[in-house]
């Protein structure tokens, strides 16, 4: 589901889009469910009750939301059905800045309650803050970048900045190869960094 494209498209596939993504991005546990979905290929209930780890009726409800947001397809051709993730992407331009979100940043949003740092990281400064930290993740993780001038670049403390990097570096290594809208992620280095007068 590409939702917003260079071409005018359909108001109502974009808006349902949008509220598809931002439904992802408010339940960590549908998010991590989403990813693990889009990584594994074709899944059954047993195969999300089991990698997800979560009880069968959470996974049945949280497939059937999934599906009803247009991010999961459910295969009933078989006795046993199969779910498959739709991959996302979804452009937002506000005033001339502009970001992508892509499965990468919902892997992320996904593994928060796993991750004491990321965890943090939303609690303190929210989601917008982690889309920020993703931007710096990008050159951090192919040596490009220092955890100094990301620290300094994102306003947080040096050694927090440090755990949020490793962490979101974990992110970008599981999910490169699964997110078809990865080279679409804001890379930090993209950005002249902001100097003061």
């Amino acid at each position: 589901m590409n939702c917003m494209s260079k071409a005018a498209g359909d108001p109502e596939r974009v808006i349902n889009g949008l509220l598809s993504v931002a439904h992802l991005l408010e339940e960590p546990r549908l998010a991590r469910l989403y990813t693990f979905v889009l990584r594994e290929g074709e899944v059954t209930l047993d195969d999300i009750e089991d990698g997800v780890e979560i009880p069968r009726t959470t996974a049945y409800s949280d497939t059937g939301t999934l599906v009803e947001l247009g991010v999961l397809t459910r295969d009933e051709d078989q006795k046993t059905h199969t779910y498959s993730a739709i991959p996302i992407s979804l452009t937002a331009d506000l005033d001339g800045d502009e970001f992508t979100v892509t499965p990468t940043l919902v892997e992320a949003f996904g593994r928060s309650p796993q991750d004491r740092d990321l965890d943090l990281l939303l609690e303190k400064h929210g989601l917008g803050k982690l889309a920020a930290a993703l931007t710096y993740a990008i050159p951090y993780a192919e040596g490009e970048m220092s955890e100094r001038v990301a620290a300094r670049e994102l306003d947080l403390q040096y050694a927090f900045t440090v755990a949020v990097l490793q962490a979101l570096r974990d992110v970008l290594r599981d999910t490169k190869s699964v997110d078809p809208y990865f080279e679409d992620i804001r890379s930090a280095r993209e950005q002249p960094a902001q100097t003061e007068d």
